[in-house]
């Protein structure tokens, strides 16, 4: 018996292109910035809109993503100094948005001083709001996919607490 697939009217069925489905991969890197307040971490969000989310955007030519993350970092919030206390491992989102995926760096930084950066082309801050949260308000007012960046961030680092 054979093991090639039977489609109707073809005995050598041609294989189907993906070309016209795929996307090219769209990558917006950032930064999952957290601090300590009062023995406890907070993260840095950014609202637009009603969606809330770490501070990103999209790669720039001869960028690698870390470079990116950064500079997004700067732009969107002020800040300049962060530290990768626990290394420079990544999550990567599944792709949303037009086939956009979007990789995030966790690093703390000391300053609870925020700048939203304006834009020129909107004539205004690309975010509406900022807030440093708990991790459970984070949750509370994130969508599924910043949910799971968030629930990946936390056992970054919890297992480094563990290691020390």
């Amino acid at each position: 018996m054979s093991s090639a697939r039977r489609t109707t009217g073809r005995s050598d069925p041609a294989p189907r292109s993906t070309r016209a489905r795929t996307r090219p991969k769209i990558l917006s890197a950032g930064i999952i910035p957290v601090r300590r307040d009062e023995g406890r971490w907070l993260y840095l969000l950014l609202r637009a809109y009603q969606y809330w989310d770490f501070p990103k955007g999209k790669t720039e030519p001869g960028e690698t993503p870390l470079e990116a993350a950064l500079r997004e970092l700067r732009e969107e919030t002020g800040i300049e100094q962060v530290t990768f206390t626990w290394g420079q491992d990544f999550i990567e989102t599944g792709p949303y948005a037009r086939g956009k995926v979007a990789r995030y760096y966790l690093a703390e930084t000391a300053t609870s001083e925020v700048v939203l950066g304006y834009v020129p082309e909107l004539g205004r801050a690309e975010h509406h709001e900022f807030r440093w949260m708990t991790y459970d308000e984070a949750y509370r007012c994130t969508t599924p996919r910043v949910r799971q960046v968030l629930a990946w961030s936390r056992r970054q680092m919890q297992s480094a607490d563990v290691r020390r």
